[in-house]
């Protein structure tokens, strides 16, 4: 039923909590593949500034946060090892939740499995949540787990 599981990661502990769930996900349904996703946003505007060196910083930037996000990507795999299960790890760049979006399609997704912050109100409305975008426009079941401490609506 649920062979590829898709699992955003942002690098905050926060994040993590949901590899218990991807783990008891992986035993239970005996995935064949898990695809653990970081997004690292990039920085367009910088590049119409049209300077040479400025141009050169902000892609010398960029690819040493991909270069971050690869290795924080391939710890958690190492750390999350199955017999039977391959484990595969995507730094993408740009929008977040657009990519993740095609990143599932595109890698025939089954189930996401992501952490959400529990944000209401004014906080969500302004800082917006990836969570919330990702549930409404995802073709496959997200499962959202809360972070521990994160508070909800009251």
């Amino acid at each position: 039923m649920y062979n590829k599981i898709m699992v955003p990661l942002d690098g905050s502990e926060l994040a993590e909590c949901v590899l218990p769930h991807v783990h008891a996900f992986i035993k239970g349904f005996k995935c064949s593949d898990v695809f653990f996703v970081r997004v690292v946003e990039t920085e367009t505007g910088i590049f119409h500034l049209g300077h040479a060196d400025l141009q050169k910083v902000a892609l010398d930037i960029e690819e040493r946060r991909k270069t971050f996000a690869e290795d924080y990507l391939n710890q958690v795999a190492e750390r999350s090892r199955h017999e039977g299960t391959v484990l595969h790890s995507e730094v993408l760049a740009g929008g977040v939740v657009e990519n993740l979006i095609e990143y599932a399609r595109n890698n025939d997704i089954d189930l996401i499995i992501m952490a959400t912050h529990g944000r209401s109100g004014v906080t969500r409305w302004i800082m917006g949540s990836v969570a919330d975008k990702l549930l409404r426009t995802a073709s496959v079941p997200v499962l959202m787990v809360r972070a521990p401490g994160a508070k909800g609506r009251v």
